[in-house]
């Protein structure tokens, strides 16, 4: 009898699992599938180099934290201001799907540039041009995917485009961890792989994303001018103010591979823990967002963020140190990153929506850009104990002026 019940109980719950799966599709429009499509196969290119990169320059070209942390801003910060100029023109007669695989093709052209380039200045000129190739598709790709959902669904098909986004991420260390074992432990082979990859994101961009045309009207001054709305403006201070407090995911894996005595050789294979976590809760939490509303969601990540440095200064066994950062880590990503555009997107007029999103996302990486070097330098003057310190202090700072940003005067989510 209790068999039977339980049977039946299995079979309901499946019925019911299967039918919210459904419910999730049938709000998931087939351009944010394309879309996520593309993102795998780039992010399986791109995660392969980010893997191995801060090992290779840390590790094999002997940098110092404070040079790895140019580099690493120079990295995410290249990109800031090409945004604007890549939002701008999508919003035009140009088009999004034009912008963004302008580029997406610009990155996949750049990746052999990595065979030959064994200075600091060559790797520095490879990251930046890599950088701006993400900078121009990141606005009109993720302007896209908003106008391509319902206002009420916006979370969700961010959350579904961010899994599999991630689930590239996941991939992409797996494939640079095969082919440095295959090869040797030699570097060029996986530039070339990763290049494969970013050839065919380009492809499946080209044939099944559907294009959404900009109009003519758009001006610099009306991109500008997306400022002047109370609540977008609110919610580019809370992001700018918390992305300047973010240690970067190279100086976190750094950290965590010296904490927890991870061998050099598993290195590649740190970024892989963050991203099934973030597989796993980017939808679940982009619903989240939808229903308990994406401010709280957003600043919650934060403070799951502020959880991972905390247990980067504790005191903790290395399997639990690696495990419970890792899980927190692609938790606090699940959280912000599709969840602030969910957020900023319905904000903005569809004219200047991939403009707009750029002003924020210029915003975010600027940001990121003097937090890269500031902790570089505090790692390399007082030490990566402090240097985490002082920025887990600044978040915290930084984490309560977003909340009365955002929740004092009540911005639409």
């Amino acid at each position: 009898m209790y068999l039977s019940a339980g049977r039946v109980a299995d079979a309901a719950g499946g019925v019911q699992r299967r039918g919210a799966l459904r419910s999730v599709a049938r709000n998931i429009a087939p351009n944010v599938v394309a879309l996520g499509a593309v993102s795998l196969i780039t992010d399986v290119s791109s995660e392969m180099v980010t893997a191995v990169l801060p090992l290779y320059l840390v590790a094999g070209l002997g940098l110092s934290p404070l040079a790895f942390g140019f580099l690493d801003g120079l990295y995410g910060g290249a990109s800031a201001f090409v945004r604007l100029v890549g939002g701008h023109l999508a919003d035009r007669r140009t088009g999004h799907k034009a912008v963004a695989g302008f580029g997406y093709t610009l990155s996949a052209l750049v990746k052999p540039v990595f065979l030959v380039a064994t200075s600091v200045p060559g790797i520095g000129a490879a990251l930046v041009a890599d950088r701006v190739g993400k900078g121009v598709r990141t606005a009109p790709r993720d302007a896209l995917i908003s106008l391509s959902s319902p206002p009420d669904a916006q979370g969700r098909a961010f959350g579904v485009h961010r899994a599999m986004d991630t689930a590239g991420a996941l991939l992409g260390p797996l494939v640079a961890f095969g082919v440095l074992s295959a090869a040797s432990q030699r570097y060029d082979p996986v530039f070339m792989v990763s290049f494969c990859f970013a050839v065919l994101g380009v492809v499946v961009l080209a044939l099944f994303v559907q294009d959404r045309k900009g109009t003519a009207t758009a001006s610099v001054r009306a991109t500008l001018a997306v400022l002047r709305r109370p609540a977008f403006a609110r919610v580019c201070a809370a992001a700018l103010l918390l992305a300047a407090t973010t240690v970067s995911d190279a100086f976190v894996y750094l950290l965590l591979q010296k904490t927890a005595d991870v061998p050099i050789r598993y290195f590649p294979l740190l970024p892989v823990g963050t991203a099934a976590s973030y597989l796993l809760l980017a939808v679940p939490l982009g619903i989240a967002a939808d229903r308990l509303g994406r401010r709280r969601v957003f600043l919650a990540g934060h403070a799951v963020l502020l959880l991972v440095y905390a247990l980067l200064l504790a005191p903790l066994d290395g399997t639990v140190l690696l495990v419970a950062s890792l899980a927190l880590h692609g938790a606090f990503y699940a959280a912000t990153d599709g969840v602030l555009m969910a957020l900023a997107g319905p904000m903005l007029p569809a004219g200047t929506r991939a403009g707009g999103l750029a002003v924020l996302q210029t915003g975010q990486a600027t940001a990121a850009l003097g937090c890269s070097v500031a902790f570089g330098a505090a790692w390399t003057w007082w030490g990566p104990h402090t240097a985490l310190l002082a920025a887990s202090g600044a978040l915290a700072v930084a984490g309560l002026a977003a909340f009365a940003l955002l929740t004092t005067r009540k911005a639409t989510a």
